[in-house]
């Protein structure tokens, strides 16, 4: 008897020695830091880790992941890298992930975006995720949980954790790992501390590989990831090869008129366009506006990339109809800028990237246009318009009319936008008067046109 035993004791000595390793590379590691988005887009800042210095949580953040009830976070890892393919697949799993726990047996629970980045910031090792709260923490939404992870054999896998507080009103946070031949299991618990917030959101590093694509060749290296999964990606790919790389302006202006939905921007773009004899373009341009309901499907990365090479194609056309005329476009590259940075940087306005930050900056290689002007009402007279309109919208555009937040931070964009900036208009008035305002902000910044009747020469 005593016989058969004595092999177990080396595998048993190696098994804790494993687990004891584990547990210093643990404590060893870096604490990781995360961003918490709190009902009223306000975030609040969290630590996780055994050498994470640091006070007790806010107590918002307690409130979540304390007692009554249970929280679980779910983070999605950029495996292979930080290259594009990796990026891709963790975005698509990411929304995936979304998708799955809004519904079935997760649907008594509330959800919040959850980011997750190391502790000294910069590019590189952020994860987006959630935070699940269950309010009643019934046994059958870690089941669920766990279930729904064996949904998903390979990498990159969701990284799950369970939060639970302790009678010294302590928070701790305990990961689970998937074990050969043995199941989920859950690893030792690590202290949940409070950390300041950083100067900078965390995402705003990550912006220019994922969301606001400052050349053509990072949000072209985006859809040729997904060309292996998405026919339309080659589609688009294709018709951007079709046009030069590097395109000049003619002698005659382009002007880009900018504006969220149901400022008037349609009626303006086509009035000045009359008015000036110039030519009326737009973004994302017809020849690859037929596939933009399937990309406004797509995560942000590929989404934006998809808006992005659209701007592209357009400067193609604005130079070579610039050498013969006016150009008039309706919409370029800073509303897909505005959109990508109110998306992805979550909570309020005060998390927006400061102004004069690089990310406001047009990009190098895009044709610059002479003049932007953004077209503004009050949210009551938007409202107003909207009304009874019927129009097919974007998810974003849907977003700005049930997520006043969201609005304000793409409005706010807007503004920080730099080099070219852009000429805000209030077109609550008339059509008329707002058409003669337009004409006037031209005359005064477009040197070679003289007035509304005359021409640009």
């Amino acid at each position: 008897m005593a016989f058969g035993h004595r092999p177990r004791a080396p595998l048993l000595l190696a098994r804790l020695s494993g687990l004891r390793r584990g547990a210093c590379a643990r404590a060893m590691a870096p604490p990781r830091c995360f961003a918490l988005e709190l009902p009223g887009c306000t975030l609040a800042h969290f630590a996780v880790g055994d050498e994470a210095p640091g006070a007790r949580p806010d107590p918002r953040v307690a409130g979540l992941l304390g007692a009554p009830g249970r929280s679980y976070s779910l983070s999605v890892p950029v495996a292979g890298g930080a290259g594009c393919a990796a990026r891709v697949r963790a975005a698509r799993l990411h929304q995936r992930l979304l998708h799955q726990l809004r519904r079935g047996p997760f649907q008594p629970c509330q959800l919040h975006r959850l980011l997750c980045y190391p502790a000294g910031g910069g590019a590189g090792g952020l994860q987006h995720g959630f935070l699940l709260h269950d309010p009643h923490d019934s046994p059958d939404t870690r089941r669920a949980l766990l279930a729904l992870l064996d949904a998903y054999p390979e990498a990159p896998r969701p990284r799950l954790a369970e939060f639970s507080g302790d009678p010294l009103h302590q928070l701790w946070q305990r990961p689970w790992e998937l074990r050969d031949g043995q199941g989920w299991r859950r690893l030792d618990r690590e202290r949940v501390v409070a950390v300041p917030e950083p100067a900078l959101h965390p995402v705003v590093p990550d912006l220019p590989s994922s969301a606001v694509f400052p050349h053509l060749e990072d949000a072209r290296a985006v859809l040729d990831a997904c060309a292996s999964f998405l026919p339309e990606a080659r589609d688009v790919l294709a018709l951007v090869d079709q046009y030069p790389r590097q395109v000049r302006k003619g002698k005659f202006p382009v002007i880009v008129i900018e504006g969220l939905d149901a400022t008037g921007k349609t009626t303006v773009t086509q009035s000045v366009s009359d008015s000036l004899k110039a030519v009326l373009l737009k973004s994302p341009p017809s020849c690859i506006s037929q596939w933009r309901k399937v990309f406004d499907d797509e995560p942000t990365i590929i989404r934006r990339a998809f808006y992005s090479l659209g701007n592209y194609i357009v400067a193609s056309e604005i130079a070579k109809e610039s050498t013969k005329s006016p150009v008039i476009v309706d919409r370029y590259w800073h509303s897909t800028a505005t959109y990508a940075i109110a998306t992805e940087v979550t909570g309020g306005l005060q998390h927006l990237p400061p102004a004069h930050h690089p990310i406001y900056q047009w990009p190098r290689d895009l044709l610059k246009p002479d003049l932007v002007l953004l077209l503004t009402v009050s949210p009551e007279e938007r409202m107003q318009r909207l009304e009874g309109r019927g129009l097919e919208r974007t998810r974003e555009e849907a977003e700005l009319e049930t997520n006043s937040i969201f609005r304000q931070k793409v409005e706010v964009s807007y503004q920080r936008m730099e080099n070219p900036g852009c000429h805000v208009v209030d077109a609550s008035p008339s059509r008329e008067k707002v058409l003669q305002m337009v004409l006037r902000v031209i005359q005064n910044n477009c040197s070679c046109y003289s007035g509304p009747g005359d021409t640009f020469y």
